[in-house]
């Protein structure tokens, strides 16, 4: 059976089962958000032929990586992810199952984090594409964002990179690494084809930053495993009269989320030195934009490589760094299946490993790593001057510097 064949309400019959029944329907989903909170938003646009195909990935793992891309952009900027759109685009002859396929793999990764697919858009094209929206909470005094890095802090990579890419490789020339036993091979595929989003490490972040008297303590309970933080209760504070907006005032938001009761929607004013978002800090002193979180930290995940990370924070910082390659995490697999240089170009460049890359105060930056484990490493430091070098603390190369147009561009 083939899409043509149901057309288009009943795709979009298909596509609400993996919607709450009570959120979709309307021309919007309607969610409910918290005074000092804010709402992060992502979209991620994937394209058959240039993220996926069925050469790698199938319907599934190709569903399971689109969402998977969101939660970690997410999870970079601080945020707990609240809900999903998806804007599908596909041919009339695209196979109805495929695309139950790609819904599947996107709900087994979102249903991890509690988060439901709550809208979108069918559309006819030559091009199977998808566009995926994301939204998420971040409290407004823990957003971690690009432009934060200060001179002497130190670079943090939460996990092994260029898995993700070795990967791929196995799945393009699967007689590549004969000498692979099948566990290894399977892992090196698995980390391409379902990559974790790692949300897991935000209440590792906030635990250590709490300790030391940084910040309060979370308005929310901390992502439990394989759950999401719970949004304040609308009953913890009474909330201020909210006259119709026809008179001037401000219009009750009314939530499926709330237990059969009304939540008001809150509009923090401006920062007066802001940027001009919604309670939002100054620019940082040092970067060309951006904001100054009031946290000790700055960062992005890798999904478009590790060295990309590190070059897009410095830039939106304006500092330099210095990243010794013999700190890289890499797999210990690797070793037996590439080069020394090819296992390190793979780990910069290859991209899609979707850790988070982390600028933060040495000390925390330990202790982190120590928390994390399981290929958590520091692998540099922050510099005053804005050169990013690709050094060699064992002696044997030479000192290069790190740039952007050797990892993937799309034009």
């Amino acid at each position: 059976m083939q899409v043509k064949d149901i057309g288009e309400q009943g795709l979009l019959r298909i596509l609400q089962k993996f919607c709450p029944a009570e959120i979709v329907g309307d021309d919007c989903a309607v969610m409910a958000t918290n005074p000092n909170q804010s709402l992060a938003i992502t979209t991620d646009m994937l394209v058959d032929g240039v993220h996926f195909s069925d050469r790698t990935t199938g319907p599934y793992y190709a569903g399971w990586r689109a969402a998977a891309a969101n939660l970690s952009d997410l999870a970079a900027m601080g945020a707990q992810p609240l809900a999903v759109t998806v804007a599908l685009a596909v041919a009339a002859d695209t196979a109805v199952e495929w695309v139950e396929e790609f819904y599947r793999g996107m709900t087994a990764c979102l249903q991890e984090y509690d988060t439901p697919i709550v809208g979108g858009d069918v559309v006819r094209s030559p091009v199977v594409t998808v566009a995926i929206t994301a939204f998420g909470q971040v409290e407004c005094d823990r957003t971690i964002s690009r432009s934060n890095a200060r001179s002497g802090w130190a670079i943090v990579a939460t996990g092994v990179h260029g898995a993700s890419r070795a990967g791929l490789e196995l799945l393009l020339n699967p007689e590549f690494g004969p000498n692979l036993e099948k566990v290894d091979r399977a892992s090196l595929i698995l980390a391409h084809q379902r990559p974790k989003p790692r949300l897991d490490v935000l209440p590792i972040i906030w635990e250590i930053l709490a300790s030391e008297g940084a910040m309060e303590p979370p308005l929310s309970p901390p992502l439990a495993k394989g759950g999401k933080q719970e949004s304040n209760s609308p009953g913890a504070m009474e909330p201020p009269l909210s006259p119709p907006l026809a008179k001037g005032g401000k219009q009750d938001f009314y939530s499926p989320f709330s237990k059969g009761g009304k939540q008001d929607f809150y509009s923090p004013p401006l920062s007066k030195g802001g940027p001009g978002g919604v309670n939002s800090p100054p620019l940082a002193k040092g970067g060309p934009g951006g904001v100054q979180s009031p946290i000790a930290i700055a960062g992005m995940d890798s999904s478009d490589g590790l060295a990309d990370a590190i070059i897009q924070i410095c830039r939106a910082s304006g500092v330099g760094a210095k990243v010794d390659r013999t700190k890289i995490p890499i797999p210990d697999i690797f070793r037996e299946i590439v080069s020394t240089e090819k296992a390190l170009d793979w780990a910069l460049y290859g991209g899609e490993d979707f850790e988070l890359v982390l600028f933060l105060p040495i000390a925390n930056a330990e202790l982190l790593v120590e928390k994390i484990g399981n290929g958590a490493a520091i692998v540099g430091t922050a510099t005053e001057s804005t050169d990013i070098w690709l050094t060699d603390s064992s002696g044997i190369y030479p000192d290069t510097i790190l740039k952007l147009d050797r990892g993937f561009q799309h034009f």
